[in-house]
């Protein structure tokens, strides 16, 4: 029987990490594998791993995190915004490897058929601590700084053409919601993105600030709208198995090197789904 597999912010070019990556292989050449964003910041690196593992595995299937949507000095390649999140689907179309701009997948390996939702979504700050439910959005940001606390996507995710990040993460749930009321009713899913759906999991962050860009109220009931048999995402870096009205939440993500060599179990590149 073939598995689906998942993995997430692998961070190719943090040292420590490239070799992890000769771990994620199949138990049969019929296994697939979820790829749920921050491969790397560079475009090489990214479409060099992504080529690596559809090598391996039957299918891949990637969204992009955060990560690969920055614009770097050190990338050699000034693409912004959409123009760049374009660039990086063609690429990985012609490696063989799926997108969210691609047709949906179905997982025919479980009790019903399970459509794989591939889902590029953003944030759009809503994602608030309670000092922060009523105020501004410059407020909120505000407070997030005098906490020490702000995103690098400040500075290098640009959201061209749309006005601003929430511009663009609206745009996205517009289109990713019509894709996913198309999914035949007798469906279930396996919803897959970088970031979380649902707000539960990042009450473990040691900064509750950072939420602002973990995710949108917008998707807080997705995984029951659109049946959801599990829910996988990254970007935390806080693996672990969740549940939410019966549904699994799973966060996939390997980490920075400084993070998991901290955990007893070590390094885990690979996480069984299915």
């Amino acid at each position: 029987m073939p598995h689906l597999y998942a993995t997430s912010d692998l961070h190719v070019t943090h040292n420590g990490n490239a070799p992890l990556i000769d771990e994620i292989r199949p138990d049969s050449p019929e296994d697939w594998l979820l790829v749920a964003g921050d491969v790397a910041e560079r475009i090489e690196a990214i479409t060099t791993t992504l080529d690596t593992l559809k090598q391996r595995f039957a299918e891949v299937v990637w969204v992009p995190g955060n990560h690969e949507l920055w614009t770097v000095p050190r990338d050699g390649n000034d693409l912004r915004g959409e123009a760049r999140y374009r660039h990086l689907v063609q690429r990985c179309r012609e490696l063989g490897v799926r997108t969210p701009e691609d047709e949906y997948l179905v997982w025919p390996h479980a009790g019903r058929p399970l459509t794989i939702a591939p889902l590029f979504l953003l944030y759009d700050y809503s994602w608030r601590t309670p000092q922060a439910e009523d105020v501004s959005l410059a407020e909120a940001l505000g407070q997030a700084r005098e906490a020490n606390v702000v995103c690098t996507d400040e500075f290098y995710l640009h959201p061209d053409p749309h006005p601003t990040r929430q511009d663009w993460c609206a745009h996205r749930l517009k289109v990713s919601e019509q894709r996913l009321d198309a999914i035949p009713a007798g469906h279930g899913t396996v919803l897959l993105s970088h970031w979380p759906l649902h707000r539960h999991p990042t009450a473990p962050l040691r900064w509750p600030e950072f939420a602002l860009w973990c995710g949108t109220t917008r998707t807080e009931d997705w995984h029951l709208r659109y049946r959801a048999e599990v829910a996988v995402f990254g970007h935390l870096h806080i693996p672990r198995t969740t549940w939410a009205d019966g549904v699994r939440f799973e966060e996939v993500s390997l980490g920075y090197p400084r993070e998991w060599r901290k955990r007893a179990r070590g390094p885990i590149p690979l996480r069984r789904i299915l």
